[in-house]
């Protein structure tokens, strides 16, 4: 048996959370992607874990819409590897990843790999420069026939249903231009994927070493796949463990790492940090009107993590050249403590460039 903050300072260790410095080439997130989604994204993530992010180019990342068809950073050297890692399991897991787009293919006979792959062609037919996402659509709507597409009433047009859009631009070796809004598409140079999948990117292994002890189902539910094809492909060199009463796995060669582990430190994470992404959402925060807080409908805060544990939600609130931290607490919080998110917050506001302003600790 395990406790939940015996899992929590593993998942910090694991996700480097507790270290100062570090390097692309070693950071661990790198490897299942680091979520590009708001301001406080794929940049933010690397610096709290020690990456220097002021020189970060394209030359070294790549932006791709993978997972759940959100943007992910990765390690351009990479990319080949993910490709082959966040392929759908089967045609059942293409059909649950693109949602109700399914249905119309399934009705004309279609099946859903098929589908992706002739999204693919299409696309990769298209962008043969960088490509704003908007005309590379609207020149697909008039390429594929009806079962691919929708009518989409706030635009009043006919568009391609837009998780397979999404996650056929990785088959088609497209990639998404950074700092662009709305994405510019553009081609991977020399892309590739490979034969096989490699261990190391493999999306359930990797989900075990930076978010277990976990299940299948908590697995599935990261990647919107069938637990049934996350089950068949459960890694062998796994050992069991209990955590608040259910059985979950870990793999064997971090078992030594979750009976040692500190995960000591303060960090401001983002909205979309891969911490948070967890799909046992009860064991990283057992409060049900703290999960409310942190994870409502629409508008995610920050999460405040001291020690393993999240003590609180944050927000930024820019005026012109200054930036203030609000904070959230969820306990009362030491003077160190308040020194240390301080630390973060001129952390946070040096790297949006502002100064400042004051930390906003309410109650």
């Amino acid at each position: 048996m395990v406790d939940r903050r015996r899992v929590l300072r593993f998942r910090v260790h694991a996700q480097q959370l507790d270290r100062g410095a570090g390097t692309l080439a070693d950071t661990a997130v790198l490897d299942i992607g680091v979520q590009n989604t708001g301001p406080e994204g794929a940049r933010w993530a690397l610096a709290v874990r020690g990456v220097d992010v002021t020189a970060l180019s394209d030359t070294e990342v790549v932006l791709l819409w993978t997972v759940r068809g959100a943007p992910h950073l990765y390690r351009r050297a990479d990319v080949g590897k993910v490709a082959t890692a966040v392929a759908p399991f089967s045609d059942a897991d293409a059909g649950k990843r693109i949602y109700d787009a399914s249905r119309p293919l399934k009705a004309a006979g279609i099946g859903n790999l098929t589908a992706l792959d002739e999204v693919a062609a299409r696309m990769r037919a298209v962008v043969t420069t960088p490509t704003v996402k908007g005309d590379v659509s609207g020149r697909l709507a008039t390429m594929l026939p009806e079962p691919y597409l929708r009518f989409c009433r706030p635009c009043d047009a006919t568009h391609l249903y837009e998780m397979p859009f999404r996650l056929a631009a990785v088959r088609a070796g497209l990639e998404l231009q950074l700092d662009t809004s709305p994405p510019i598409l553009r081609r991977i140079p020399r892309f590739t994927t490979a034969p096989a999948p490699d261990d190391r990117f493999d999306l359930i292994r990797v989900y075990l070493r930076l978010l277990g002890p976990a299940t299948p189902k908590h697995v599935a539910d990261y990647l919107d796949a069938p637990v049934k094809d996350v089950k068949a492909r459960w890694p062998d060199d796994v050992v069991e463990v209990t955590v608040d009463g259910e059985v979950r796995s870990l793999l064997a060669a971090d078992e030594q790492a979750l009976e040692s582990a500190d995960g000591t430190g303060t960090r401001l994470l983002g909205p979309y940090d891969l911490f948070l992404q967890t799909k046992d959402r009860a064991t990283l925060v057992p409060d049900a009107a703290h999960a409310k807080e942190l994870w409502p409908v629409l508008g995610r805060p920050g999460a405040v993590l001291v020690d393993g544990e999240l003590v609180g939600t944050w927000r930024p609130r820019k005026s012109g050249r200054r930036l203030t931290v609000a904070v959230q607490p969820w306990q009362r919080l030491s003077g160190a403590t308040r020194d240390a998110i301080t630390a973060q917050a001129e952390q946070l506001a040096a790297h949006r460039v502002t100064t400042l302003a004051g930390v906003d600790f309410a109650g």
